[in-house]
């Protein structure tokens, strides 16, 4: 493996740092988060740090492997695609019926691009369709997860690492590993700008391309090897805490037939702070969960099987379903405070 994905984390970091620094003072003018009733901050904060982490994630894929074509061409156009979609989300709110087809249409470009098929047993057009569904989901999911300081970079910071770990470790291919370390180094540069409290907002134009972009690292994860040798199961396992947490929230709003599309306080990391525990608890909680999927993650390609993997997704399950318990609760008060 060359030493261009170890390279990507610290350019990619700095790139993205140096990008914020340049960027805050438009972005305080022109893209001001305003709090409301939905919103976990209470003063007005500037987003759209996403300008940064995706445009310096690119360009250090760029400046490290050269202008791409196919499949990694396709991701950027993409990611870009997304990226416009948010910022103008961001100051000003785009209908679902507009938002929803330009995102289809992203993954669609990408699954065409990536091509393969991870479960021969299903006709190619309908793991084709189910792919997109879910692509789209996790294009969603990452947006709806970035409700609160610090949350995504603890959501993805190690999912991401864990990538890049695999990819050197041969799991996972020389592109996709790039790809991995690149928006790794992104997020890792944009951190203390998002630390509680936060400064800066990632904004739609960060979370979108930032969900295509995971969402097909997973699909190449998951597609190395048989499903048996781990690659699927751990493509579930690293974003099982997110995926179960909007998961779950849609679809208990849903059935109290409530606007499933609109801004909402109501995901389990929300209702851990609305319950009295502290930002720096709940991103913590999910940051050290993360890093227990990642290792279960880890157990299924190293010990590959369908035994393995079953294990460690009941496993990752019930930790997940352990964290989401505890965020549902009231916090316990000192009986002295």
């Amino acid at each position: 493996m060359p030493l261009s994905p170890l390279v990507a984390v610290p350019l990619a970091a700095l790139l993205s740092s140096g990008l914020i620094v340049a960027l805050r003072p438009l972005l305080q003018r022109y893209a001001l988060a305003r709090p409301n009733a939905r919103s976990s901050h209470r003063v007005p904060t500037p987003q759209g740090g996403g300008i940064a982490v995706v445009a310096a994630a690119l360009a250090a894929v760029f400046v490290l492997a050269g202008m791409p074509g196919g499949e990694i061409a396709a991701l950027a156009a993409g990611a870009v695609v997304l990226g416009i979609v948010g910022a103008v989300d961001d100051i000003r709110p785009l209908p679902v019926r507009l938002r929803l087809p330009l995102q289809a249409a992203c993954v669609v470009l990408v699954l065409a691009a990536a091509g393969g098929q991870l479960l021969p047993e299903l006709p190619l057009w309908l793991e084709r369709v189910l792919a997109v569904l879910a692509g789209l989901w996790f294009v969603n999911l990452t947006n709806f997860m970035d409700g609160l300081d610090w949350i995504t970079v603890a959501e993805m910071v190690p999912v991401l690492g864990a990538l890049l770990a695999f990819g050197l470790a041969g799991r996972l291919p020389a592109d996709a590993t790039l790809v991995a370390a690149a928006l790794l180094g992104g997020l890792l540069g944009f951190a203390p700008f998002n630390r509680p409290v936060a400064r800066l907002f990632l904004g739609d134009v960060g979370s979108l391309p930032i969900g295509l972009i995971v969402a097909w690292l997973l699909y190449r994860l998951a597609g190395q090897g048989d499903p048996g040798e781990g690659g699927l199961a751990a493509a579930i396992l690293l974003p099982l805490y997110s995926l179960a947490d909007a998961t779950l929230t849609l679809g208990r709003r849903a059935l109290a037939g409530e606007p499933v599309w609109q801004a909402h306080r109501s995901h389990f990391y929300q209702r851990a702070t609305s319950n009295g525990r502290s930002v720096p608890f709940v991103v913590g909680a999910v940051f050290v969960l993360n890093l227990a999927l990642a290792l279960l993650a880890a157990a299924t390609l190293a010990v590959p099987g369908w035994t393995m993997a079953l294990v460690a997704l009941a496993l990752g399950a019930g930790l997940v379903a352990g964290l989401l318990r505890l965020f549902a609760l009231p916090a316990i008060r000192n009986a002295a405070a």
